[in-house]
C-alpha cells in the first residue's frame, strides 16, 4: 500500500495536562479500527458507531480488552472530513499517559504514526486546500494577535490564493494568444494586437507589485517589530516600560543608572506583536558594569525596527538629552516627554532641531496620559514605516513574497520582450516562468523536496 493512503493517527492537541485530549486517526481503516477499539456504554463494539454523531464510551486494548479511559468518539467519512479520507477523533481525558496509550492501542489495530504535518498535506493532496492555506494553517496556530489571526484565517479561506488565480488567468490568456501565432504563423487567426499584449502584461506586473507590496506588511503582525526606549538615566525609561507591558517587569527607583541590563517582553499594540525593550541610561560613565550597560543600549537601538527617546520634561534639555536624540535621528519612533504630571520645565521647542522629524508627544508614565496616543502611533509606524503599507495587508511568508518577485521579474521581461519585438517564442519562455511561480505558490508545480520542508514545519497531529 502506498505511504499516502496508510491509516495514519496522531495525539492533536499538546502533551501536558488538561481537561482534553484528542487523538485522530485518519484513513480507509479509521473506522473500522475505532469499531475494535470503542464501547459504547453497556461494554459493545463500537459498531454502533454512526457518521456525524458523538457517541459517548470508552476505549479498551483490542487484544487484551484492558479498560484505557472514557471518551468521546466522532466519526467523519470520506469525502467530507479534513483529509477527505474516514477521519474518527477520540476525545479522551487530557493527560500524556492516557493519550500515549490510546495512541498505542490504535497503532496496535494497524494503524502508523503521522509524520509531522500528514494530516494538513493529505488534504492537500486531496486536493481540499492549496498550499498556501495549508500555510495558512500554521500561520492561524502561531498568530501572536487577533489582527495575525484575521489575515492567516483570510488565507486559509483562499484570499492569496484568489489573487494568485486572478492574475494567472491573465497571464495564461496572455500566453494563449502568444503561442497560437508561433504553433500557427500562417494562419489568419484573430488575436490581440502587440499593443494589446503588452498592455495584458503590463497589468499583470502592476497586480503582482501590489501584492508583493500588500504582502510584505504581513511581517509586523507575523513577526512584529522591536520598540526600544532610550535615554539618559532617571528619566522614566522603566517606569514607561512597565506601562506598556502592564506588568512590572523593570525595577524602578529614584536611583540614575538602576538599569544595567536590556530588559525586554512581549505585549500588542493596536493588534501589532511588539517587543518593548528597556536599555541602561545612556551616559558617559566610569563604572565598567554601567558601561556594558549603555553598550548595550546602543547596540539595541541601533537593530530596533521604532525608538522611543525619553525625555525628563520636569526639567530643562541638557546635552545628554541632545546628544541621544541627534543619535536616533536616522531611525523612526517617537519623542516622548515623560513626566507631564510634574510641573513642566521642558521647552518642546528646544526638541524639534534634534529630534529628526519625530513626533513629540506628552505622556506620563505614571497616571497613563497620552500612553493611548503613544502606542497608536507605534502601531501606525510599524505599519507605514517599517512595511510602507497602511491599508488592507494580504499575510505572506517569505517562501511566498519570494514566488511574487521572481513571477513579477519574468513578467517585466515579458512586458519588454513584447515592447521591442522580442521573437514570440522568447517572449513565452519568460511567461511560462512567470506561470511558474504564480504555480509554487498554490502548489500546483511545487517539488517533492518543497512539500516536505514546508509540511515538516507543522506539528504531528496537525
Amino acid at each position: 500500500m502506498s505511504k499516502d493512503r496508510d491509516t495514519i493517527v496522531a495525539i492533536s492537541t499538546p502533551l501536558g495536562e488538561g481537561a482534553i485530549g484528542i487523538v485522530r486517526v485518519s484513513g480507509s481503516s479509521a473506522i473500522a479500527i475505532a469499531r475494535r477499539l470503542f464501547r459504547d456504554p453497556s461494554g459493545r463494539h463500537g459498531r454502533e458507531l454512526k457518521p456525524w454523531g458523538v457517541r459517548y464510551g470508552s476505549i479498551v486494548d483490542c487484544e487484551t480488552g484492558e479498560y484505557i479511559d472514557e471518551a468521546l468518539a466522532v466519526v467523519m467519512p470520506a469525502p467530507y472530513s479534513f483529509t477527505r479520507d474516514d477521519v474518527v477523533e477520540f476525545s479522551c481525558h487530557g493527560g500524556v499517559a492516557v493519550l500515549t496509550r490510546v495512541l498505542e492501542a490504535v497503532i496496535k489495530c494497524g494503524a502508523r504514526l503521522a509524520e509531522p504535518g500528514e494530516f494538513t498535506k493529505r488534504a492537500f493532496l486531496a486536493g481540499r486546500i492549496d498550499l498556501s492555506q495549508a500555510e495558512a494553517i500554521i500561520d492561524v496556530i502561531r498568530a501572536k494577535t487577533d489582527s495575525a489571526r484575521k489575515l492567516a484565517l483570510a488565507n486559509l479561506r483562499g484570499e492569496l490564493s484568489s489573487r494568485v488565480s486572478c492574475i494567472r488567468e491573465n497571464v495564461l490568456m496572455l500566453l494563449a494568444h502568444i503561442e497560437a501565432s508561433i504553433d500557427f504563423p500562417d494562419e489568419d487567426i484573430e488575436a490581440l494586437g502587440t499593443r494589446d499584449l503588452t498592455q495584458r502584461a503590463q497589468k499583470a506586473v502592476s497586480d503582482l507589485n501590489e501584492l508583493v507590496r500588500l504582502g510584505r506588511s504581513s511581517r509586523v503582525y507575523r513577526d512584529g517589530v522591536s520598540v526600544v526606549l532610550a535615554g539618559r538615566p532617571n528619566v522614566g525609561k522603566s517606569s514607561l516600560f512597565n506601562t506598556l507591558v502592564g506588568k512590572k517587569r523593570a525595577i524602578v527607583t529614584e536611583v540614575p543608572g538602576t538599569t544595567r541590563d536590556v530588559i525586554d517582553d512581549w505585549t500588542t499594540i493596536k493588534g501589532v506583536p511588539v517587543r518593548v525593550v528597556d536599555t541602561a541610561g545612556m551616559r558617559k560613565t566610569r563604572d565598567p558594569i554601567e558601561r556594558l550597560g549603555v553598550e548595550a543600549a546602543n547596540e539595541q537601538a541601533g537593530e530596533a525596527d521604532l525608538v522611543v527617546v525619553v525625555i525628563d520634561g520636569s526639567c530643562q534639555i541638557c546635552d545628554e538629552d541632545r546628544d541621544i536624540l541627534l543619535q536616533m535621528t536616522d531611525k523612526p519612533g517617537v519623542v516622548a516627554v515623560n513626566k507631564c504630571d510634574l510641573k513642566t520645565e521642558l521647552d518642546e521647542a528646544g526638541l524639534i532641531p534634534y529630534g529628526g522629524g519625530k513626533r513629540i508627544l506628552r505622556v506620563s508614565a505614571k497616571t497613563g496620559e497620552g500612553v493611548d496616543e503613544l502606542e497608536q502611533i507605534l502601531a501606525d509606524l510599524a505599519v507605514t514605516e517599517i512595511t510602507g503599507v497602511s491599508e488592507n495587508p494580504i499575510m505572506a511568508n517569505l517562501r511566498q513574497l519570494e514566488a511574487l518577485e521572481n513571477a513579477k521579474h519574468s513578467m517585466e521581461e515579458a512586458t519588454h520582450a513584447l515592447s521591442t519585438s522580442v521573437p514570440p517564442d522568447l517572449t513565452a519562455i519568460d511567461i511560462h516562468e512567470a506561470l511558474f511561480w504564480l504555480d509554487q505558490i498554490t502548489g500546483q508545480s511545487a517539488s517533492d523536496d518543497l512539500m516536505e520542508k514546508i509540511f515538516s514545519e507543522f506539528c504531528i497531529g496537525k
